[in-house]
């Protein structure tokens, strides 16, 4: 495991943090955070709760929450956490691809498509790419290429989400496929690193 050791011990942090501060609710954020890159799936989005009963307004911002729904199955309640994000983050490609994967799961690829919200300056490169390959605009290969000419972080990007966009199309060899090379082969300190590699564990 890549950084599992660090994980947890900062889950211990937490726990300690929390016993000290029980109504710190960026404490619970960042618990619930790592609580999600240990893949407790549901141990995290408790966290998450617990954060948005201490303080009401973080609701828009509690992305992270959506991205535990969609692996608990709980696509709906996705989907909503995703669109309440937009109204404060209207310019963030990730937001509106993950309510599509919601969608497309719960309701199928072409519902999806037909409600993918417009999302506009969203400055990185790679993410413009795989905004266009979801709405239908582009190839698979394009958004390769686009990730290649991005490095690391660009490679482990157009990975990533072309693995999501051939799981919800069912074709779950390439699925596989594009998610272990994220993992193995573009390894970066980011929470999307940690939930390609949750989805790799999930899915065995």
């Amino acid at each position: 495991m890549f950084f599992s050791n660090s994980l947890e011990n900062q889950l211990q942090r937490w726990n300690e943090t929390i016993r000290n501060q029980p109504k710190n609710p960026n404490a619970y954020i960042r618990r619930g955070m790592v609580n999600f890159q240990l893949a407790k799936i549901n141990e995290s989005i408790e966290d998450f709760d617990m954060a948005e009963q201490l303080d009401a307004s973080i609701k828009p911002y509690l992305w992270q929450r959506g991205l535990s729904y969609y692996y608990a199955e709980r696509f709906a309640e996705g989907a909503e956490q995703f669109e309440i994000d937009l109204t404060v983050n209207a310019q963030d490609i990730e937001e509106t691809v993950w309510r599509y994967l919601c969608i497309a799961r719960s309701l199928g690829v072409e519902e999806a498509r037909h409600s993918l919200l417009t999302v506009k300056n969203d400055p990185r490169r790679i993410m413009q790419r795989v905004y266009d390959l979801y709405s239908g605009n582009c190839t698979p290969d394009e958004v390769l290429t686009v990730g290649q000419s991005e490095g690391i972080k660009g490679n482990f990007y157009s990975h990533l989400y072309l693995g999501l966009y051939y799981e919800v199309e069912n074709n779950l060899d390439l699925a596989q496929e594009y998610i272990v090379k994220a993992v193995d082969n573009y390894k970066i300190d980011d929470y999307m690193w940690y939930l390609a590699q949750v989805h790799k564990k999930l899915r065995g």
